[in-house]
């Protein structure tokens, strides 16, 4: 079990009971392979160390791998996500749970440590602090771990230039890459629930508001169209010159970082890099001006620059808003302390959306209890039965049908003989 020092109080774990039993009753998909798992029991004997956020949503998928004959430690992928009354619930239910919400960095990492002292036979990853501190911290574990998740695009971004350089030790399944899972999770979870974040610490109008989004993947694009929605002017700044030739074609402003400076209302960066919003961009922005970050890590608007700026700082303004004076008495308002403002100032992704991804994740810890001994180090595609059976069965349980091939069909996209 976690240190009693950093864990919450056991008296919020009947808080944190209701708050699991209502994700429960959006998330039908994983209800069903909760089921399946009871009987099937795919991990038997197998070890789990997982660094996710401790949310309502994350009890129900790991409830699934426990039922599934799995022991599981987790861990916070982020200290300011963590719902305390949770992570006691879990507790109470016998698991071993190491987080607690608003830990410094020192005990995030602790955190993550305990988790591993599991020995795990397989990891799950949200960022892929997990995997890296494995590979640098606990190599004498590496020998024991035959696979793993990683369940965002900022941590599959690391893994992959892990491969690339030889450094992965074993197989990774990138969830995230899936196409269920960038559909619903990064364009409709990510959407909705950054604006809601936003919204809940702000209390901001965002029609008639210049909205800058950086980055326009598949979560920018959400932020994106939710804006919009709102009645926002929605700018998009990009690297990726496809990208942004997607966004203009859909109507979006596309400029510069530079050039969108002094026209936003509100940013929110969404790009998986670094320094994204800078000491150059915080001396044009106009008083008022929001800063609130979607990426998986803190490092995408650089706090650092902006505290060296300011004259003064005052925190808490409103829940999860700081706002930073500058010299000319203009005021910047950061959101979150410039973390994820979905899973920070609001409670993340809605859970019908989370049933999908942590389904998705299911499956892959199943696949690869089985096919981990075949596979060499690298970073894996989620197998495409996977992803069509996670859809099948949340059309299924939302009451959705669709159709399917005929036999002369599949007989014509299964030859190259048929012509016009």
């Amino acid at each position: 079990m976690g240190d009693n020092v950093n864990n919450p109080d056991a008296s919020l774990a009947e808080a944190g009971e209701r708050r699991i039993e209502w994700a429960l009753r959006s998330m039908p998909v994983l209800r069903a392979l909760g089921a399946r798992f009871a009987e099937t029991r795919p991990l038997d004997g197998l070890r789990i160390a997982a660094c996710l956020h401790v949310t309502a949503e994350t009890a129900v998928a790991v409830g699934v791998l426990r039922v599934g004959g799995a022991e599981l430690a987790l861990a916070a992928s982020n200290p300011l996500s963590t719902q305390n009354d949770v992570a006691a619930a879990l507790r109470s239910y016998g698991m071993e749970v190491h987080a607690r919400a608003g830990v410094d960095r020192d005990t995030y990492y602790r955190h993550i440590h305990q988790a591993l002292d599991i020995a795990p036979d397989i990891v799950l990853d949200d960022g892929c602090d997990l995997v890296n501190t494995l590979h640098t911290e606990r190599t004498e574990l590496l020998k024991g771990v035959t696979g793993g998740c990683e369940e965002t695009t900022t941590g599959v971004i690391r893994l992959r230039q892990m491969a690339a350089e030889h450094a992965l030790r074993f197989p990774v399944v990138a969830v995230n890459d899936t196409r269920t899972k960038r559909m619903f999770d990064n364009r409709y979870g990510t959407g909705q629930s950054t604006l809601d974040g936003v919204i809940r610490a702000t209390n901001t109008l965002l029609a008639g508001r210049t909205v800058v989004i950086a980055g326009f993947g598949y979560c920018g694009r959400g932020v994106a169209e939710r804006a919009r929605g709102h009645g926002a002017r929605v700018v998009v700044t990009e690297i990726d010159p496809v990208k942004a030739l997607d966004a203009s074609l859909q109507g979006y402003e596309v400029r510069t970082m530079a050039e969108a400076a002094p026209l936003g209302d509100l940013f929110i960066t969404v790009t998986g890099n670094r320094d994204v919003i800078r000491a150059e961009h915080f001396i044009e922005m106009k008083d008022g001006a929001i800063l609130a970050n979607a990426g998986h890590f803190d490092i995408e608007i650089d706090v650092r620059a902006l505290e060296s700026l300011a004259e003064e700082v005052h925190l808490g303004v409103r829940p999860y808003t700081d706002e930073y004076l500058l010299p000319d008495s203009r005021r910047l308002l950061l959101l979150a302390e410039g973390r994820l403002v979905n899973l920070t100032a609001a409670e993340g992704h809605p859970a019908a959306v989370m049933d999908m991804s942590f389904s998705a994740q299911a499956l892959a810890v199943a696949w690869l209890a089985e096919e981990r001994v075949r596979l060499s180090p690298g970073v894996y595609d989620v197998p495409g039965e996977i992803d069509a059976e996670v859809a099948r069965l949340k059309l299924a349980a939302t009451g959705v049908s669709i159709d399917t091939l005929t036999p002369v069909q599949a007989d014509y996209l299964r030859s190259w003989r048929f012509g016009s």
